[in-house]
């Protein structure tokens, strides 16, 4: 399979083995989500009752498209959250935020009962860190967070997203930074640093939140589960 079909694949095999009438389901955003959100608008067309909590306003609109039935967080338990990620370690720590939505897509992944992560065999490391972790920034306070990171992190390199030539703006008005801090050994203990600097709304690390990643190949399909029992 091409990269693009094994997103689809795993995509469409996260709805299909855990993704039932009359659930609640938190759809994430992204090439692979995108595949995800397609399988369970065909099936509300074949009259399931499926309803989403979106991770951003694209997957909104893609689900308005799909005439899938939007909730916001909480309305009803969400049974399930489908997401792709940036990259996935052993223990299925993650790097998320590469599409600008990691404040929406933590906050979904928090309230599910469970969380399945989707991608293909690329984004498989041994430790987080060769892609840039995502942070979410208030504009006023961006020179501050800048500042700190490189005091607390010496050798990190700090990028401030832009698209079309302008700083990129999340669905909560917010600036990313994408910070490079090299390999990363212990994902939950930086993420708690960066998160604890004033201006700082979220870090792309999800640690303890995956219950499973279903992963595509250019052959076959597989899952991996987290080595830990308890959730969060």
């Amino acid at each position: 399979m091409t990269s693009d079909e094994q997103k689809r694949a795993a995509g469409e095999a996260a709805v299909e083995r855990y993704v039932r009438d009359g659930m609640c389901v938190g759809l994430g955003t992204g090439s692979t989500a995108f595949w995800a959100i397609r399988k369970v608008g065909e099936r509300v067309a074949e009259g399931e009752r499926i309803a989403a909590v979106a991770t951003s306003q694209t997957t909104e609109d893609l689900c308005r498209e799909w005439n899938v039935p939007i909730l916001g967080l909480l309305d009803r338990p969400i049974d399930v959250a489908i997401d792709g990620a940036d990259e996935v370690a052993p223990d299925l720590a993650l790097t998320k935020g590469g599409g600008g939505a990691l404040f929406r897509e933590k906050a979904v992944a928090l309230a599910a009962m469970r969380f399945i992560v989707i991608v293909d065999e690329s984004k498989l490391v041994t430790q987080l860190g060769a892609f840039p972790t995502p942070v979410e920034v208030v504009p006023y306070a961006l020179p501050w967070v800048e500042r700190e990171i490189a005091r607390h992190f010496p050798a990190a390199h700090a990028t401030l997203r832009e698209r079309d030539g302008k700083p990129f703006a999340t669905d909560n008005g917010n600036r990313i930074l994408d910070v490079r801090f090299g390999s990363i050994a212990a994902p939950a203990e930086l993420a708690a640093t960066v998160h604890a600097i004033h201006g700082v709304v979220d870090v792309g690390i999800f640690v303890g939140l995956a219950d499973e990643a279903i992963v595509a190949g250019s052959a076959n399909i597989w899952t991996l589960y987290r080595s830990t029992a308890a959730r969060g």
